[in-house]
């Protein structure tokens, strides 16, 4: 028979100490903001993943892909050698740069991984890493979990317009990284040549290596165009340039991505990424090559789709009565409803997705700073045009309630 301890002479259970490092930080409010989108219904214009179908050659190459057993095992841990040289063919082709496919090239399990691989990889405890604000939500996280101490250079509420001066006195003799989105999410902004000009010239001055999240690359508007950091002279050997596939080619769920930069630098970057996730999903890796090779004039296309997808979404926004800063590139807007008397924006996305039936970001998230984002929201148009019309659609109850407020206030 199995003895038991008795009540009075077991042993007393020592509490568990669990460990502190999460606590800055919270679980991503953009899939949050999806899971609540399952419970209530209503349009998605909260996560950016589109709901419109990848290229067809892209569909068309699978069947093919996953015929052939190799694509079924792991790849070389830094990414299979066909994908790297079409990384490095791609950046010599559209970015001004050409990176060696050995030993400049990595491949990774999306943007987010690379990212996170290179802060990891790149800094040491006590470190500052500049980023600027409003930020995409996983660089807090990566800064926290690398011990690095992150400074935030606020890009001006009204354009999202940089503040070059300000961005110059956050740099100082602390600081190891520099982490930049262009096009950025959730500003929209598209960095231009002469601040990136300013930005290549502190890097230089302090030592500093600057981590460009590119993902939204292809995607700008109106004469505004996506220059490359690591492109400008003396940047080509302190700047990581991170992109992928997901938002190019609308294959967010494929996780593929890549970090390139010189290779004292990405030799660390690949020891992070060895022990955090191997490989990248072969299958998807052998389906870059294909997207890669796509003609000018799908990236020609796409401007235009997304340009047209933008017009729709921008125009409702402006008849609901919410105010913006229409985007430069990428395919997010930041919204405010400050003029329509909201105060809180979490109370405004509860708004939009019980009353309204739309779904967004509310825009604290993409803060640090208290106050920050406080009246505003991030939606996207990454979606079909019939998609963006129902959203426009409803929409309109935003108006409605405004003037439902002013009279019976």
């Amino acid at each position: 028979m199995k003895k038991t301890a008795s009540k009075r002479g077991r042993a007393a259970s020592k509490p568990l100490s669990l460990s502190r490092r999460t606590r800055p930080f919270r679980e991503s409010v953009i899939r949050e903001m999806t899971r609540i989108g399952a419970e209530v219904g209503g349009v998605n214009l909260a996560q950016g993943l589109p709901d419109f179908d990848p290229p067809r050659a892209l569909l068309e190459a699978l069947p093919r892909i996953l015929a052939d057993a190799k694509n079924h095992q792991y790849s070389y841990t830094w990414g299979s050698p066909e994908l790297r040289r079409a990384v490095a063919e791609k950046c010599a082709r559209f970015n001004g740069f050409q990176p060696d496919p050995v030993n400049e090239v990595t491949i990774t399990c999306g943007v987010s991984e690379a990212l996170v691989d290179a802060v990891l990889a790149l800094t040491e405890p006590g470190d500052e890493v500049v980023i600027l604000e409003p930020w995409y939500e996983n660089y807090l996280p990566a800064c926290v979990l690398a011990g690095v101490r992150p400074r935030f250079v606020p890009l001006s509420e009204r354009d999202y317009t940089l503040d070059l001066p300000r961005l110059a006195r956050a740099v100082t003799n602390k600081t190891r990284l520099m982490i930049l989105n262009t096009p950025g999410n959730p500003s929209g902004r598209v960095l231009s040549r002469e601040e990136l000009s300013e930005i290549a010239r502190l890097c230089q001055r302090f030592g500093v290596v600057a981590v460009v999240d590119e993902i939204y690359e292809h995607i700008w508007y109106e004469g505004h165009r996506h220059v490359s950091l690591a492109s400008l002279p003396g940047m080509e050997d302190r700047t990581v340039t991170v992109s992928g596939l997901g938002k190019t080619y609308a294959v967010t769920g494929w996780r593929v991505g890549w970090a390139t930069a010189a290779a004292p630098l990405t030799a660390l970057i690949r020891k992070v990424h060895d022990y955090v996730t191997l490989c990248a999903p072969s299958p998807f890796q052998a389906a870059g090559c294909v997207a890669l090779a796509l003609p000018d004039s799908y990236y020609e296309n796409l401007r235009r789709e997304y340009a047209k997808r933008r017009t729709i979404l921008l125009d409702a926004l402006s008849r609901s009565g919410l105010a913006f800063t229409p985007p430069e590139g990428s395919y997010y807007v930041m919204v405010d409803a400050k003029a329509l008397g909201w105060k809180d924006d979490w109370d405004f996305v509860d708004f939009l997705a019980r009353k309204v039936g739309v779904l967004a970001v509310p825009g604290s998230s993409f803060y640090a700073r208290r106050g920050g984002g406080k009246t505003r929201a991030r939606v996207n148009f990454a979606k079909k045009e019939e998609t963006l019309l129902e959203a426009a659609r409803r929409f309109s109850k935003i108006s409605l309630e405004f003037s439902a407020r002013r009279v019976h206030p």
